[in-house]
């Protein structure tokens, strides 16, 4: 069987998935790190409206939901290169995480998430009674 490709449809496809397309975005830039006891995390949401910014927890999966509106009007576009429309992320946290104390803030296009270690998850010393003295073991 003869099979034909068109290695410009294969590379515009793969752009598409990586770069986005003014109807499909793709996804928003993101920094994390671990600091102390909690993560963070930083998206780069620029010209975005704060109350387009939607987060949602169900169970370990954190979605960070927002939109940059697309321009209404009668001028002329001379560039678009700054992707609009709604923008999505996913974050599988892990179980070692209070997804029940998540802080956010935005500010200067930034969104910082700040997700504390859960209580269970920190080291604790755990103290063994040995009968006439008590010895300290960390864990």
């Amino acid at each position: 069987m003869l099979m034909r490709t068109d290695p410009f449809r294969e590379l515009d496809r793969l752009t598409q998935q990586v770069l986005g397309t003014p109807a499909r975005p793709a996804v928003m830039a993101m920094d994390a790190w671990r600091s102390g006891d909690e993560f963070v995390v930083e998206f780069d949401l620029p010209g975005v409206d704060p109350g387009s910014v939607e987060l949602d927890v169900e169970r370990n999966v954190l979605t960070v939901r927002a939109q940059r509106p697309v321009h209404e009007g009668t001028a002329e576009m001379l560039a678009a290169e700054r992707p609009r429309g709604v923008f999505s992320r996913q974050l599988i946290l892990g179980d070692n995480l209070d997804t029940e104390k998540i802080s956010a803030a935005y500010h200067s296009g930034v969104l910082t998430l700040r997700i504390p270690v859960a209580e269970r998850a920190k080291p604790r010393r755990i103290q063994i009674d040995t009968g006439d003295e008590q010895l300290a073991i960390s864990r």
